[in-house]
């Protein structure tokens, strides 16, 4: 019979170094008949002695015991082999006695793999005397159930379905597919292939190609993995060349190829979570003509699809507005009302350094003054109708501030300054600051704030304690060493459009966890805060958007310190917060023109 459990007995993995358990086995055999084989004048039976040595992992000590040593040295060895470790515990568990000259035994035996996989089974043997010896007479089912001399058993990890990756709107993001990579050996028509591939790779070509043929000493090494669409045209003439060697793998990919955002790669880990949870194991039977069947085993869980946030024509519109330009640039846009990840976007030129969306960290400029206002107001320093100077430049406390051009609007209302992006309002506000004021102010729009989300992997920014006037100055206006990412920014937009932090969420039902928690802006700050930015919309500096109904923002330009300066702008429409940055940009009109081909 065969029998298999899950148990929750720890075991080691089939490979792993593992003692076996002994005591106990056989003590059925010590009841036995006085005569023959199984006499008490030959307490070491050959039954006994064949399990003794099984256990010990003694192949040609137990092979010895048998009629055919050759045969049964072989089938135990491809046994360990094919179950992946030694593991096996035998116990003979019964004797009888057939005439002087010949008897049978049965043995009951376990096999551990992985943790919670164990198959069990009792087998039979026949043993007879040859001359003054006992052997078993050998037979492969001693080893176990339906073993012959043209089989073997394999154990073999198992996965169910594979589960997909969707959109919000149920519609696949991720799914796993079949691609074929394209190995080239030494004698490779390089220009042939580069032909056939440039279409798809344009970086592709003959001399590329002879590089890594000639870098790989002799190793195939692969040129490119194809998808199904992009094989079907070519495959005939790839088959056809010398050298060329078409093999299919399973790979999650894109429904979507032209589909590239950041967080592609952390909804794959989950993905893969999902598919080793669901692990399940089965030992097969294998014939010699290759094929299996399963003899013991378990199916693991299913693993369940994976809903996301993700909205795919936004996601779309994102992609689209940063395609052609020719700098680092990224999208973030966020549901306020749900912390639902809605878009990340970034160009090829971005993708180049890794996912910056999510984890790039820069001097946010001018987008900084939301928090640099909304430190102002909560500690009464000012109100939205305050008015204050905005002199072109100005030297505060040892550091000269200008304003962008070095405009000058003398007198304004705070809410002006803020539409018009007064650097010199915002530096002598924050003077006037306690240390602390800016990163407690940040820290409530979670900029700052770790979290620790299902799917995602993000890094909001970091705003140090502004121990000097001189150091109070340039954080007011996001310098200096006050940094964010564009993920960082699009949560200080979505915070200001919800009036509290939301947390950020990727995957449906899994917000994320902060490792900190700050009080909230008091209601009435950022509803000044939408207010203002409503006015650099209408009056201010991204009055380029002003044909987008409704639409609240905030422009910033940040030195890099080498080069160009970066532009960045944040926005708020309806119940969608985002944050749009563009390196070097210079200032902020590559990222307002962003903003518009994606909201348009």
């Amino acid at each position: 019979m065969i029998d298999y459990v899950r148990t929750s007995t720890v075991r080691h993995s089939p490979t792993g170094p593992r003692r076996k358990a002994t005591a106990g086995i056989a003590v059925l055999a010590m009841t036995l008949s006085a005569c023959g084989l199984f006499g008490p004048d030959q307490p070491d039976t050959v039954s006994q002695e064949f399990v003794d040595a099984l256990n010990a992992d003694d192949v040609q000590a137990a092979a010895a015991l048998t009629t055919d040593p050759a045969a049964a040295s072989a089938a135990i060895t491809a046994l360990y082999d094919g179950l992946g470790n030694k593991d096996g515990t035998f116990a003979r568990t019964d004797v009888q006695e057939s005439g002087d000259d010949a008897g049978t035994f049965t043995m009951e035996v376990t096999w551990p793999f992985a943790e919670g996989q164990e198959w069990k089974y009792s087998t039979s043997g026949n043993a007879a005397k040859q001359g003054d010896d006992w052997k078993i007479t050998w037979d492969p089912a001693v080893l176990a159930p339906g073993l012959t001399e043209d089989t073997t058993v394999r154990y073999t990890p198992t996965t169910g379905r594979p589960p997909k990756v969707l959109s919000s709107s149920g519609a696949p993001i991720l799914t796993e597919q079949v691609v074929t990579l394209v190995n080239l050996d030494q004698g490779a028509d390089t220009a042939a292939v580069a032909a056939l591939l440039a279409p798809l790779a344009p970086t592709i070509t003959p001399a590329s190609l002879q590089k890594d043929v000639a870098d790989a000493q002799g190793k195939p090494v692969t040129a490119i993995s194809l998808r199904a669409e992009d094989l079907a045209p070519i495959e005939a003439q790839l088959t056809a060349l010398p050298g060329v060697t078409l093999v299919p793998q399973a790979r999650l990919l894109s429904t979507d190829k032209a589909l590239a955002s950041p967080t592609l790669s952390g909804l794959a880990d989950l993905w893969q979570q999902g598919q080793d949870a669901s692990a399940g194991w089965a030992v097969q039977l294998v014939s010699a003509d290759g094929s299996a069947e399963s003899i013991a085993g378990e199916d693991g869980p299913v693993a369940p699809d994976i809903t996301t946030t993700l909205d795919l024509p936004m996601q779309t519109a994102a992609e689209r507005a940063l395609a052609d330009m020719p700098q680092q640039a990224a999208i973030v846009a966020l549901r306020p009302s749900t912390g639902a990840v809605l878009a990340v976007a970034q160009n090829a030129p971005a993708d180049a350094l890794g996912p910056i969306a999510l984890t790039g960290l820069y001097p946010p400029g001018s987008t900084f003054k939301t928090v640099t206002t909304s430190a102002a107001l909560q500690a009464g320093s000012a109100t939205i109708d305050t008015v204050l100077p905005c002199p072109g430049t100005e030297n505060i406390e040892g550091r000269q501030i200008p304003n962008d051009d070095q405009f000058d609007l003398g007198q304004v209302p705070l809410h002006t300054a803020f539409a018009r992006s007064c650097n010199t309002t915002m530096g002598r506000l924050a003077v006037g600051l306690p240390a602390d004021a800016l990163q407690n102010a940040a820290l409530q729009f979670g900029l700052g704030v770790d979290y620790v989300t299902p799917g995602l992997t993000t890094v909001t920014g970091n705003v140090p304690i502004a121990d000097s006037s001189a150091a109070r100055v340039e954080s007011a206006i996001g310098q200096g060493q006050v940094t964010a990412s564009p993920f960082g920014m699009a949560l200080v937009a979505a915070s200001i459009a919800r009036g509290s932090t939301p947390a950020p969420m990727i995957v449906t039902g899994q917000p994320g966890t902060a490792d900190r928690t700050a009080p909230p802006v008091p209601a009435e700050v950022t509803a000044d805060l939408r207010t203002m930015m409503r006015e650099t919309v209408t009056g201010g500096t991204a009055t380029a958007l002003q044909d987008i109904p409704g639409l609240l923002g905030k422009t910033g330009t940040a030195e890099s310190g080498n080069g160009p300066a970066h532009g960045w702008f944040v926005g708020i429409k309806d119940d969608l917060a985002f944050a749009v940055f563009v390196a070097t940009g210079d200032s902020s009109a590559p990222a307002v023109q962003a903003a518009g081909r994606f909201l348009r």
